[in-house]
């Protein structure tokens, strides 16, 4: 058997071609090789071997990634491995791509499979070209399935609008665990990412916004194996005769440090996509103005925000034209001379007599049925032939598959940003896509692969702009945007005991320089004790931190908490954006070079505590240097001490915020 061995940070993946070269197989990832001993009876050898792409006509009676038809109405492929275009087997520089090409002469088939490792994150995806005489059909098209050489527990995150990142497990014995959304979008039901837990834990994340689906598989063997790519449509994918076909990225992490450390290694790797930029607190009127802008009352919420060290004041729904409710204006992105009577231009210069930058939001995937848009192209409306459009939250889809509908977006964005001195474009999206409309056309790959377009040309054209990702909430939240946005939005819940919740899920799978969390005035949804102001910002304070609430009702002293607190996020931000993150207790902790800060939480009730005798609580702390010395507030302590004993938590505060120095 010929072996590649792609080297990571501190992992490696082997994947080998059997000398037959009828598939490729996992040898090893992490620490655990993968090894399957013993005769079968009733199935082909491909059916309980750990494939790294199973294709119908190879295997049959598991799970496959891959299901091909022709005009003969056959599904079955048999590609054999092609030495020829493969480069020497060994290790595999890191950096560098390897690819395994495997042809099916009879069908005309040639299959890819791709593979990177950008730190201890394996990139796989596949190619699926057509050079054969007819045209081929593409039923089911996963990225990758990845063999999980240990454990059959599978770790998700689920949810619902303003209920995101909820963690869960299955075991499975036996037997398919499968998640997915079928919305066009990521969707709130699920995020692209499975996991193990263990001493050494495995995922697997996928960089798609569109459906998707992704599954957990036990097999026979009790080997597990995680299949991820885009949902296939009602009618495959058609590929035409020299034409070939992508799929999205799905990644794959090992750690050693178990879940926690999975986290990080994910971190890691996005940090590796994001562009170093400092995050600026800001400030934004949604929850103070809701749709009644007027141009003096944001000024007055603005010179409060100032006050308080806000950087950025951005403008939420309301803007423009015809939007005085959910019922219209969108589509016709023209500032409202009556919301900014000295025009926006006016408003951003006294912005910046405040030393503000000024932030807007957009969404411009949609279309109110009310707009001047809607009525001069109703062409560029989603929809079946023959039936009326869906209606989500009063709006419709603009039909992004278009190539007049991307540019029509990307010329609206770019008016706005060139005409304006706009710093932070908060970009939105409040329905899923349920119209399908021809579905003898790849919709779902061409809307996505233009929104991406969109993305990336903003970026290179706008390098300046800081992009905010939002779709009601956390429904567009998976590596994808991750790599094309500065900053994700989790949740329209920012409730504290509730975005606390939220948040951790939210860290499983993605980094904290990602996620947009605000101190707003809201009651819980699902737990609305009460908790301090110092409490709700040591939540924000753990992300991007914003400000969300009427600053306008806040009291003085309010005000000097939160003057405080963005005094002291400025001193750690860079800190939180581009450090290890470690889950401790009762919090977390970001820890850097010289510096840590540390989050404690207390979620239950802490009125009680004192009143009777009780043992004073500590939290240990993590990924110190056990031989350092460490200043935490005004005392000393040994590394060694803090990771083991660990640091008080009592008292009345429902919760710290502490600064963790190195002194040596």
């Amino acid at each position: 058997m010929r072996t590649w061995t792609l080297r990571g940070t501190t992992t490696s993946y082997v994947v080998g071609v059997p000398d037959h070269g009828l598939w490729a197989r996992l040898v090893a990832w992490g620490p655990h090789p993968v090894e399957i001993v013993g005769t079968e009876h009733f199935v082909p050898r491909a059916d309980v071997e750990p494939l790294e792409y199973a294709v119908r006509g190879v295997r049959y009676t598991s799970p496959v990634d891959l299901v091909v038809s022709g005009p003969d109405g056959s599904d079955e492929l048999c590609p054999v491995f092609d030495e020829a275009a493969t480069g020497e087997a060994g290790d595999v520089i890191p950096g560098t791509e390897l690819q395994l090409v495997f042809r099916d002469g009879a069908r005309g088939v040639r299959l890819e499979l791709h593979y990177l490792v950008v730190g201890d994150v394996v990139e796989r995806w596949v190619s699926v070209g057509n050079d054969g005489a007819d045209e081929l059909t593409l039923h089911r098209h996963d990225s990758a399935g990845f063999v999980v050489p240990v454990g059959n527990t599978i770790k998700y995150l689920w949810g619902e609008w303003n209920s995101e990142f909820q963690q869960a497990s299955v075991t499975l014995p036996r037997g398919r665990f499968t998640i997915g959304s079928a919305q066009g979008i990521t969707g709130h039901s699920y995020s692209p990412f499975l996991a193990t837990d263990g001493p050494v834990a495995y995922g697997v994340q996928l960089a798609w916004s569109g459906s998707w689906e992704m599954s957990a598989d036990v097999d026979t063997t009790g080997l597990l194996r995680i299949q991820a790519g885009r949902s296939s449509s009602s009618l495959g994918l058609r590929l035409g005769v020299g034409e070939t076909w992508t799929s999205p990225k799905a990644v794959g992490a090992c750690s050693a440090e178990g879940a926690d450390g999975l986290a990080r290694v994910f971190h890691e790797y996005e940090r590796s996509m994001s562009r170093k930029r400092t995050p600026h607190v800001l400030y934004n009127s949604w929850f103070a103005t809701e749709f009644d802008i007027r141009a003096e009352h944001q000024l007055e919420l603005a010179r409060r925000a100032a006050g308080v060290g806000v950087e950025t004041f951005v403008v939420d729904d309301g803007w423009f034209i015809g939007r005085s409710d959910d019922t219209g204006g969108l589509g016709d992105w023209e500032v409202d001379p009556a919301k900014f009577p000295d025009g926006l231009d006016g408003f951003i210069a006294q912005l910046r007599g405040l030393g503000l930058d000024f932030g807007l939001w957009i969404e411009p995937e949609s279309v109110s049925p009310s707009s001047r848009l809607a009525s001069e192209h109703p062409e560029w409306i989603l929809r079946t032939a023959g039936r009326e459009p869906v209606l989500i939250r009063n709006q419709l889809l603009l039909d992004l598959s278009r190539d007049d509908v991307r540019e029509f977006i990307w010329s609206t964005l770019d008016r706005l940003l060139t005409t304006y001195d706009i710093k932070y474009l908060k970009w939105d999206a409040n329905r899923p896509r349920l119209d399908s409309g021809d579905q003898r056309r790849d919709l779902d790959g061409l809307v996505v692969s233009n929104l991406y377009a969109i993305l990336d040309r903003l970026r290179a054209r706008h390098p300046d702009v800081y992009v905010e990702g939002c779709a009601g909430g956390g429904a567009r939240v998976d590596l994808g945007m991750a790599s094309r946005v500065d900053t994700l939005w989790p949740s329209d819940n920012t409730a504290p005991l509730d975005r606390l919740r939220i948040q951790e899920g939210f860290r499983t799978g993605f980094a904290p320089h990602l996620m947009s969390s605000w101190v707003t005035d809201a009651v819980g949804t699902h737990d609305g004790r009460e908790r301090s102001l110092d409490f709700r910002f040591h939540v924000a304070m753990a992300g991007v931190l914003g400000i969300g609430a009427d600053l306008s009702r806040w009291t003085d002293e309010q005000l000097k908490t939160a003057t405080r607190q963005i005094e002291q996020y400025k001193g750690f931000r860079e800190l939180i954006a581009d450090s290890k993150v470690y889950g401790l207790a009762a919090g977390v902790q970001y820890v850097g070079p010289t510096r840590s800060v540390v989050f404690l939480w207390e979620t239950g009730d802490g009125n009680v505590r004192g009143t009777l005798p009780t043992r004073p609580r500590r939290v240990p702390l993590a990924g110190l240097d056990p031989a350092k010395n460490y200043r935490v507030g005004d005392d000393v302590h040994a590394g060694s001490y803090l990771l083991q004993v660990g640091v008080a938590f009592d008292g009345p505060a429902d919760s710290q915020c502490l600064i963790v120095e190195a002194l040596d």
